[in-house]
């Protein structure tokens, strides 16, 4: 009978542990981080060498580990140093090389969760975005390999939760953390000020403490960094002279590769790049993604005219790190490729949620009528579409599939 009595003592605690488990706010994300973990570390290990850019960056990492600095000083070296201190921590294996890349990958899934409530998006759309961002194919991706982008995108993101906050000096910081692991980063600036001038958001000179502290910031943290990869202070403007003008200098011209794009290409075409074949690695959008770009676009458009928080500050976090694309393009010729478009599919999926929401409403409120059996199919068939793409395209499940030329 004791032990029948601890036994009930024991179940009452874990249920009631239970009950608050499942009320607490972020119990679905910590599930969603940690599957989305288990992923990436399935696959982590595999393939055992180098992929596509990944032979430029681990070497780079391989050469600042062996006090000689960094081999390609047209980007700036924050992204090379964390896969040089996941190297220094677990080795010159794969797990060294991509391991900082996994983890900040996933901390961009949490991220874009924390903006959408700023946003004042409800916690399950939240959520379903969220999952939108952590199954999308290129996402998952570009968090798998050891590449810059992961850690600019991550630092971008940070900003943007920073500055929804109202913490702008913190919001520059890493604004200039984003640009200081790969330049292109420094285009969450923009974002902040054209959602800025849309809003008119408090004290200008709040606003203004964001610019100055993005500029210093990068200024100062530069040449620490470069110390630490290449052993001695470097002049920081003569380093963003080298960085702009090797950046210029890649043009569709010179520079011959059968994966080059257009950023108009990236929306009207299915473009699709291969890191590797086996385990299969695609640099692409997850076609249920790319398919409704436009659409979610449009609609975000729609819902920011009407003075939507999140549909304003989604159209200028596209407006500012895609559709910049075009004029770059078109006006100095600079080569680019389709995962050029990683760090807007965060925009992508809000405009995605904001437009499942309003299914959502209609499924909740049409009682028994057609519309609301209509709204329900869209919802359900368009999740379990994204989860089956996702399972065809990513390398975890590597299912084999008929081979698409590359564009």
């Amino acid at each position: 009978m004791e032990l029948l009595g601890k036994y009930a003592v024991d179940m009452e605690i874990a249920k009631q542990l239970f009950n608050r488990l499942r009320k607490w706010e972020y119990a679905g994300l910590c599930l969603l981080v940690i599957v989305t973990l288990a992923l990436h570390f399935s696959v982590i290990m595999q393939p055992a060498e180098v992929i596509f850019d990944e032979k430029f960056y681990v070497e780079d990492a391989n050469s600042i580990l062996q006090g000689d600095g960094t081999l390609r000083p047209e980007h700036p070296p924050l992204g090379k140093l964390f896969i040089a201190f996941g190297m220094l921590l677990f080795g010159d294996n794969p797990l060294g090389w991509r391991f900082f890349s996994v983890l900040l990958g996933t901390i961009c899934i949490v991220l874009l969760y924390l903006i959408c409530r700023r946003l004042e998006l409800s916690k399950g759309i939240a959520f379903m975005i969220a999952s939108l961002l952590a199954l999308e194919n290129m996402s998952f991706i570009q968090a798998s390999v050891a590449m810059l982008d992961v850690f600019s995108v991550t630092f971008m993101l940070l900003s943007f939760w920073l500055y929804l906050r109202g913490q702008y000096l913190l919001s520059g910081v890493s604004v200039a953390l984003s640009a200081l692991a790969k330049l292109t980063g420094g285009l969450a600036l923009p974002v902040i000020l054209l959602h800025w001038l849309l809003t008119k958001r408090g004290n200008p000179v709040q606003f203004v403490a964001t610019i100055l502290s993005t500029y210093i910031a990068f200024l100062l943290l530069m040449p620490l960094f470069d110390y630490v990869a290449f052993g001695e202070f470097l002049n920081p403007i003569g380093r963003i002279y080298v960085m702009l003008s090797s950046s210029a200098s890649l043009t569709f011209a010179n520079v011959d590769h059968i994966a080059a794009s257009r950023p108009w290409e990236w929306v009207l075409l299915p473009e699709i790049m291969f890191y590797w074949y086996t385990p299969r690695y695609i640099g692409a959008i997850s076609f249920t993604i790319w398919a409704l770009i436009i659409p979610a676009v449009i609609y975000m458009t729609f819902r920011a005219t009407k003075g939507n928080t999140a549909g304003i500050f989604g159209i200028s976090w596209f407006a500012s790190t895609y559709l910049i694309w075009i004029p770059i393009s078109l006006i100095i010729n600079r080569v680019s490729f389709i995962y050029y478009f990683y760090p807007s599919i965060g925009a992508v999926c809000i405009g995605l949620g904001l437009g499942l929401s309003q299914l959502i409403a209609v499924w909740k409120t049409r009682g028994e009528g057609k519309l609301r059996w209509v709204a329900i199919l869209a919802v359900v068939t368009f999740l379990l579409l994204h989860v089956g793409v996702f399972v065809i395209m990513s390398p975890v499940f590597n299912l084999p599939v008929i081979p698409i030329p590359m564009q």
